[in-house]
């Protein structure tokens, strides 16, 4: 036999594959040009588009190397920083809520609930629990009846705008602090706070407009007056109940921690590569990490005013932080090192972030599933509208208050 029959044997083969899919192509048209089919292509076409507009400006060799070093350096630099902060804030908030702080600070929060939110007081519960933890804590409320017969209807799916805008609150808190940037990172929690409002607000009259008949109580025959205190007993001599909510709450920051990896390894990595330009002497690509091609940057610079007026930004740079944020606020603050050493943050950009990051804490990534577990997927739209502007009316708010306190003090 022929050393060149096999050759031939596999190109008679391939040749029959390809008439046989062409065949079929130009038989049944319509079914390669499905739905899926045709997100496939474009979804191939962005991400190679993407990718090469990349390697055409760095060269193949040294974005490779970026995305690597950018990733590796966060995971080393940021991520492990974040996640002992989760574990020491995971400790601390079962401690708090061990010994009854948490009671304490639901009891002195419940009466600005109505007025403020328009919320059953035991509402102020669920903000605690989000601010000493995530966002799916208010969800796990929602779904406790004892919690959730106080409720009408359209304050309850509310409780996904309310709860997410506390969300991981103490970790950023305490992120930002740990940073040497404590007054501005107090600006951004009252700035926050503002941003609760106006998204549940907003939030509940989205809801009513388009569904009045969600007026009505979740359970039939309670009312708001018939408010108790939701009890959590603790057992145990103080010190086995200290251990025990010190351990358990270190677990539950692990988790958190861990959880956070993906979107500060991905998503930082991705926006830092469109956030900052090449490291070298000669203005070179050198491969190293933090390089990348200046996109984001330079469409924000010109329309800075903008940002300038709203948010006080100097530097069009920082708008990567509240974009990131969107999707996740720990990858979000896995930004803020780089502009610490690249010297662009000050207090204002703090304030601003810490509302900004604390108030969305990556809504557009866990909206959609929270609404769906209280079993409203068709509201998920009005609540990331209303959260959209939640978000930015709490920059604004941390703004203009550092403003504000600037003149004061």
């Amino acid at each position: 036999m022929s050393h060149h029959q096999p050759i031939r044997k596999m190109t008679t083969e391939y040749a029959r594959w390809a008439e046989h899919l062409f065949g079929k192509v130009f038989k049944n048209p319509l079914k390669f040009t499905s739905k899926r089919s045709i997100e496939a292509i474009v979804f191939l076409v962005v991400f190679v588009g993407f990718f090469w507009f990349l390697a055409y400006r760095m060269t193949l060799p040294n974005m490779l190397n970026t995305f690597m070093q950018t990733a590796y350096q966060l995971l080393l630099e940021t991520v492990f920083y974040i996640m002992a902060i989760c574990v020491l804030m995971g400790g601390i908030s079962k401690l708090l809520i061990e010994f009854g702080v948490v009671r304490l600070m639901e009891n002195i929060l419940r009466p600005l609930m109505k007025p403020l939110y328009n919320l059953p007081g035991v509402a102020a519960l669920g903000a605690v629990m989000t601010f000493l933890s995530d966002n799916p804590a208010i969800i796990s409320l929602a779904h406790d009846k004892n919690f959730s017969q106080y409720f009408r209807k359209y304050q309850l799916v509310s409780l996904t705008n309310f709860g997410t805008a506390f969300g991981m609150g103490l970790v950023v808190l305490a992120f930002m602090i740990g940073k040497g940037f404590g007054s501005g990172a107090a600006v951004g929690i009252l700035g926050a706070f503002i941003g609760s409002i106006v998204s549940t607000r907003l939030m509940q009259r989205f809801t009513l407009k388009s569904y009045p008949e969600m007026n009505a109580p979740v359970v039939e025959g309670a009312t708001e007056g018939d408010e108790q205190i939701i009890s959590y007993k603790s057992e145990g001599s103080i010190l086995q109940r200290f251990l025990n909510g010190i351990l358990d709450g270190g677990k539950e920051g692990v988790n958190i921690g861990l959880a956070i990896i993906p979107g500060v390894l991905c998503i930082s990595t991705i926006v830092m590569m469109l956030t900052f330009g090449p490291s070298g002497e000669n203005g070179q690509y050198t491969g190293a990490a933090y390089e990348g091609v200046p996109v984001i940057t330079m469409l924000a610079d010109k329309i800075n005013i903008v940002f300038d007026w709203l948010f006080g930004f100097k530097f069009g740079a920082l708008i990567s932080f509240p974009i990131t944020a969107l999707g996740a606020v720990g990858a979000a603050l896995g930004l803020v090192p780089r502009f610490i050493a690249e010297g662009i943050i000050d207090q204002n950009a703090i304030a601003v972030f810490t509302a900004m990051g604390m108030c969305w804490s990556g809504y557009l990534s866990t909206h959609t599933a929270m609404l769906d577990s209280l079993g409203y997927r068709n509201l998920i739209g009005k609540a990331i509208g209303a959260h959209t502007i939640g978000g930015l009316a709490a920059g604004i708010a941390a703004h203009w208050l550092w403003v504000l306190f600037n003149l004061i003090f």
